[in-house]
């Protein structure tokens, strides 16, 4: 298998660090059941192209009280998007865990679903989107609940090792990626004055006055 230099050098240097953590994952998962199994799906299918992401950022931007939320994270998501899925997916190319019979990756993605993605795997977009989307929500909102936006950022990028579809570096770099592009993406919504049109807008009088004309 042709692989880009950035690939292999990923393949060897992280040799040690994805099989390790892959084995802890499969272990604390033989501990728990079977049941971690459809729950890594559900997860993993909530960050299936960002559509559930996009689509929560969007309902936030209309509703008013929570349009800087909404702003971080559209802002966020596209940055990520840009960074990882325009970029860095193209320029490392690298292969799927599951996608050289031969490794030690082969049978865990075998025994958990065989679940197969149509682009490369460095770094994990699912992850990437996950972390661009919920900085911001645990940056903007009340620290009492807003850390459970983060607990769902970390089940993401660990249901993507379970399901065996990424390697656990990618993961962390998904988990950098969108931490960062969501830091950048709330810089830029605070930036936005609060009595900016942008954040004055009121969608229900925009229709109470078009029903009105």
């Amino acid at each position: 298998m042709t692989m880009t230099a950035g690939a292999a050098w990923l393949n060897s240097f992280f040799a040690g660090f994805d099989e390790g953590v892959v084995n802890l994952i499969h272990k604390l998962h033989d501990c728990a059941g079977d049941w971690t199994q459809p729950f890594g799906e559900f997860i993993s299918l909530l960050g299936k192209g960002g559509i559930a992401l996009i689509i929560l950022s969007l309902v936030l931007v209309l509703c008013r009280p929570t349009r800087r939320f909404g702003t971080a994270m559209c802002l966020g998501l596209a940055i990520g998007a840009i960074a990882v899925n325009l970029w860095l997916k193209v320029v490392i190319a690298r292969p799927r865990p599951y996608a050289d019979p031969q490794s030690i990756f082969y049978p865990i993605w075998l025994a958990h679903g065989s679940h197969t993605e149509s682009d490369f795997s460095f770094p994990s977009g699912h992850t990437n989107a996950a972390f661009a989307a919920m900085v911001p929500v645990f940056w903007l909102g009340n620290k009492r609940w807003s850390w459970l936006a983060l607990v769902f950022a970390v089940l993401m990028g660990i249901s993507r090792i379970h399901l065996m579809v990424h390697y656990p570096s990618d993961v962390l770099c998904g988990a950098v990626t969108g931490t960062i592009a969501g830091i950048i993406g709330t810089l830029i919504a605070l930036r936005i004055p609060d009595d900016s049109k942008w954040y004055g807008w009121d969608l229900r009088k925009q229709r109470r006055k078009g029903a009105h004309e």
